[in-house]
């Protein structure tokens, strides 16, 4: 019997599954895919969008809550957590912490998402592009242990504690390219609205090269199930996150399609849906 397809996501934050690639998580499942996310940390220092909602001692369990809720609507797999905590933004204090993402060992975190590839055995594995969206260090760090992780998944050398070796198919990035931020802009222009905050997401590196997009997934169809999951995640999703200044029927079209760079295999030789599609 051929077993059923599977898509592991792994990311750093609760909210980073359903900005990027909420839609493509819920087609995915829709299509009867099982679709795993792994979460580096609980967001223990992300803001607080609205009083009331957390205390910074309580944010990281409410995150965590958050996280549950947007997978149940997106129609994945209860997410897998690690015990790493919130690294904060660079330069800041919590970079400092002993437990922060950016300051455990690299060989414990690889060993560990080795580890669960080796168990899932995924067709596919998402996570952030090289500079992680906008050069958060939590995201490139999850970028780089991902990588290292899917490659030492297949050496039966590396990591022998961690289970039998698995070769997942595709390795793929989450990408948001810099058109869909001038396109952001352009409409808010448009608006009169102030475009400041545009200004330093594109200072921060935000938005990835549009040559470098190799896959476009269409997720019109899982457009408002993206939307409610990013609800879910109430403490970060406030009144003045910079995608509800947008009118909605714009900020849906714009949220419609997903990009995505397809790192392993070499793009050069073909670009694939390994969830589908059988290897060339």
């Amino acid at each position: 019997m051929k077993k059923q397809k599977r898509l592991l996501a792994v990311y750093a934050h609760p909210d980073d599954e359903s900005f990027g690639s909420g839609g493509t998580l819920a087609k995915y499942a829709a299509l009867g895919v099982e679709v795993f996310l792994v979460c580096a940390t609980r967001g223990e220092v992300g803001e607080i969008a609205e009083p009331g909602l957390a205390t910074p001692e309580t944010l990281g369990a409410v995150r965590e809550e958050e996280l549950r809720c947007a997978a149940d609507v997106l129609g994945i797999e209860a997410p897998i957590f690690l015990s790493y905590r919130d690294s904060g933004m660079a330069g800041t204090p919590q970079n400092a912490h002993p437990q922060a993402l950016v300051n455990a060992d690299a060989e414990t975190v690889v060993g560990e998402l080795t580890g669960i590839i080796r168990v899932l055995q995924p067709d596919a594995v998402l996570t952030f592009e090289p500079n992680g969206g906008y050069g958060h260090p939590d995201h490139i760090a999850i970028h780089q242990h991902s990588v290292a992780a899917f490659h030492a998944a297949t050496d039966a050398k590396a990591f022998p504690q961690a289970g039998d070796p698995w070769q997942a198919g595709c390795l793929l990035y989450s990408a948001i390219p810099r058109s869909f931020f001038l396109e952001m802009r352009l409409i808010l222009k448009d608006l009169g609205q102030d475009t400041s905050d545009l200004d330093a997401f594109e200072a921060s590196g935000a938005g990835w090269p549009d040559e470098l997009v190799n896959v476009v997934v269409d997720v019109g169809e899982f457009v408002e199930e993206k939307w409610e999951a990013l609800q879910c995640h109430r403490t970060q999703f406030g009144p003045q996150n910079l995608f509800r200044r947008l009118p909605r029927e714009q900020m849906m079209r714009l949220m419609s399609r997903e990009a995505f760079t397809q790192a392993w295999p070499d793009p050069e030789k073909g670009v694939r849906d390994c969830l589908f599609n059988e290897p060339g």
